[in-house]
């Protein structure tokens, strides 16, 4: 697989997110998980994205024993902020980017990944209570200690880029971006080309919903939050959203692929470093393909024309979390 630049940071083009190996998507399966990362790295996806919160904590921790044999193949990204104990509910969650947290925070991701540095650390959310140069100035003695060795922004309005970008070099934001999700567009993804800032696309296939493999309620297993309060996949707004996932589908079909993989191509074309997330071999292979269909303007036109970003039903988070977005 190609690589692609995040800031100094080389990374491959597509990564993989591990979230739903250890949590919100329903049981996982650390042994088949940890086949899909070993399996990522022989295809050359060797960008890993874990986060603390993912489990909480478990995710790190299979990540760490999965790569603890090859971890000179992984570039490694993980993220620290939201304060989440196990069991608590959502609304219990809470939010810490003061220096103490920062340092905190990142020795016990070490520790739970089993390595002594990690290659891309992202602040996860914005703590609207701490300066972003606070925080970011905590991340730069990270960085100088040789515990990180480049750090992000997650979900950071224009705004905070640029004052964080100022303190430190900032090598990507990470924010939602597909089909489905293109406030990226207006202010964020400018930015970031500005200042030479990577940008992470996660959920690049619209929480699963681009594969076209989910048409009804009764796809998803017991405990998967998509299910559980997400908007574009509520009731009222569901249907309309799989109307869209067809027409990307006659798009597929003349191009022989999926509709994932041509929603995923789609994210390539725009500059970014997607990391769909998938615990099955066979969906990391279909995604990884997906990293080298070329597509004409005509046909990155006629891939929006079928999926208008205003013809998308439901935010894409709950209104409590929206909140917590673009600070």
């Amino acid at each position: 697989m190609e690589n692609r630049r995040l800031g100094a940071l080389e990374v491959s083009a597509q990564g993989l997110g591990c979230m739903g190996m250890s949590d919100f998507y329903g049981p996982g399966d650390e042994a088949e998980s940890t086949t899909t990362i070993h399996r990522a790295l022989d295809l050359g996806v060797r960008f890993l994205d874990t986060a603390d919160m993912y489990g909480p904590f478990t995710n790190e921790e299979l990540v760490g024993r999965a790569i603890a044999a090859r971890r000179d193949e992984v570039v490694l990204a993980t993220k620290f902020a939201v304060v989440r104990d196990p069991g608590a509910p959502r609304s219990e969650w809470g939010l810490r980017g003061d220096p103490e947290y920062v340092k905190q925070a990142a020795e016990a991701s070490l520790r739970r990944l089993g390595t002594d540095h990690i290659d891309l650390y992202y602040q996860h959310r914005v703590d609207p209570n701490v300066p972003i140069e606070d925080t970011v100035g905590a991340m730069a003695e990270l960085v100088a200690e040789g515990k990180v060795r480049h750090i992000g922004l997650s979900e950071a309005g224009a705004a905070t880029i640029r004052r964080a970008h100022a303190v430190h070099p900032i090598a990507a934001v990470q924010t939602e971006w597909s089909l489905f999700s293109r406030d990226i567009e207006d202010e964020v993804a400018p930015t970031c080309r500005e200042l030479g800032i990577g940008i992470v696309a996660y959920s690049p296939l619209g929480r699963g919903m681009l594969t076209g493999r989910y048409t009804s309620k009764d796809d998803f297993a017991a405990g998967d939050f998509r299910t559980a309060g997400q908007p574009r996949f509520a009731d009222e707004n569901f249907a309309r959203n799989l109307a869209l996932v067809e027409s990307l589908g006659e798009v597929a079909r003349e191009h022989d692929v999926t509709p994932g993989q041509i929603a995923l191509a789609w994210v390539h074309h725009q500059g970014a470093v997607p990391i769909p997330g998938t615990r099955r071999v066979k969906y990391l292979e279909e995604n990884a393909a997906a990293a080298d269909l070329k597509l004409t303007d005509a046909q990155l036109a006629r891939i929006t024309d079928a999926v208008p970003a205003d013809a998308v039903a439901g935010t894409r988070y709950a209104p409590e979390v929206m909140g917590t977005l673009g600070r």
